[in-house]
């Protein structure tokens, strides 16, 4: 028997689960499902984008610094050794440079003593002495010893000179302060050239021979024809000079 006011079917309630319901909710699960498992698409670079700048952010690894830091090192230390090469090799241009000058000052010196010669004998502690008195290497005392004038300047006096090696490897000048000078007089000397170890001198007779000591004989000049000098220097270097006279 129905009961009156109501009608003939109850509408499903919220527990019910009927075919449509049912069917509706595994639509939904299979779109959920389908998009959680879709991949990214083209258009998609966020999270490429953020990868990147990551890397970015990230700065050098540790070997690409050793090997900056390797790099820095061999560059300073090529540069360290071509310095020192540059210091060097001047060092070694001024220590020549300061030997030649020394050399060739020795033998402007040394030329015009000899040129201004002066055929005059002086008076010594012995008596006299010639006026171009060159002894022979064993002998003592100084290897050449002339009168020579003034200079042309008027800068200097006439006076007796002589050149000797002594014991420390040096060239001395001995200057007398005039030609006829007492026995109690000594010279002056001064070292003119450093660093040698033979010094030399022969003497050019009118047979054009050379001698090591003048005058030899009786009959010799005054004043040889020429006076050839050679040294050796300490480093090695021998070098010879001839000087013609106006004898």
């Amino acid at each position: 028997m129905k009961t009156p006011g109501r009608s003939g079917s109850l509408p499903p309630t919220a527990g019910s689960a009927g075919p449509a319901s049912r069917k509706d909710r595994m639509a939904t699960r299979a779109a959920l499902r389908g998009g959680r498992s879709r991949p990214p698409t083209a258009g998609s670079a966020e999270p490429a984008s953020r990868n990147t700048g990551a890397s970015l952010r990230g700065g050098f690894t540790l070997i690409e610094l050793l090997t900056a830091l390797l790099i820095l090192s061999l560059l300073a230390l090529m540069s360290y050794r071509s310095l020192a090469a540059v210091l060097d090799a001047r060092e070694h241009v001024t220590v020549e440079a300061d030997k030649w000058r020394h050399v060739s000052s020795f033998f402007a010196r040394f030329e015009r003593d000899v040129q201004l010669v002066a055929p005059r004998p002086v008076r010594n502690a012995a008596g006299s002495a010639p006026a171009w008195l060159g002894r022979p290497g064993a002998t003592p005392g100084p290897r050449l010893e002339i009168s020579r004038f003034a200079s042309a300047e008027g800068v200097d006096s006439p006076r007796r000179v002589a050149y000797a090696l002594n014991d420390r490897q040096e060239i001395e000048l001995w200057l007398w302060p005039g030609l006829d000078v007492t026995p109690d007089v000594l010279p002056a000397r001064y070292p003119v050239l450093a660093g040698v170890t033979t010094f030399e001198v022969q003497y050019l007779n009118a047979e054009r021979a050379w001698l090591a000591a003048w005058p030899l004989s009786p009959g010799d000049a005054v004043i040889p024809q020429a006076v050839r000098l050679r040294i050796v220097l300490a480093s090695g270097e021998d070098i010879v000079r001839v000087f013609a006279l106006n004898s």
